[in-house]
């Protein structure tokens, strides 16, 4: 049952960051649709960590050089959802209003992913491979 409740929170999670994120491109006084973009961001962070873990064995206590750089590659990709949107308010694509709403959606959103990684992540009983 701790399963169900984590997956309905990471669901909540997931809903009210891309909300923050509509609400930073459809509100009538921003109505642009350029942070829209981050979306890629969205879907490219998980990428290298998965592949990393599918190809390194973690028998071993060191340090292993694959996972290091799915970390690093996964920093760089978040670390971009926030900047894109900042470069887009410079540049006056958006307002600032709009920046400010989709910066708190990639919080919330990668929050939400770091959550399901914790959570179902482990290799024990109940992981996320059996949904």
């Amino acid at each position: 049952m701790a399963g169900i409740k984590a997956l309905i929170s990471l669901s909540f999670g997931g809903a009210v960051g891309l909300m923050f994120l509509m609400l930073g491109c459809a509100l009538p006084q921003y109505n642009q649709y350029w942070p829209l973009f981050v979306l890629f961001f969205y879907i490219l962070s998980p990428i290298p960590y998965c592949i990393a873990r599918r190809l390194v064995d973690d028998t071993d206590a060191a340090s292993n050089a694959c996972k290091e750089l799915a970390i690093f590659l996964t920093t760089g990709i978040v670390v971009s959802a926030f900047g894109l949107p900042i470069v887009f308010a410079r540049a006056e694509l958006i307002y600032w209003g709009a920046c400010a709403l989709v910066l708190t959606g990639n919080t919330v959103i990668f929050a939400t992913i770091l959550g399901f990684f914790l959570v179902f992540g482990s290799n024990d009983d109940f992981s996320w491979q059996q949904w």
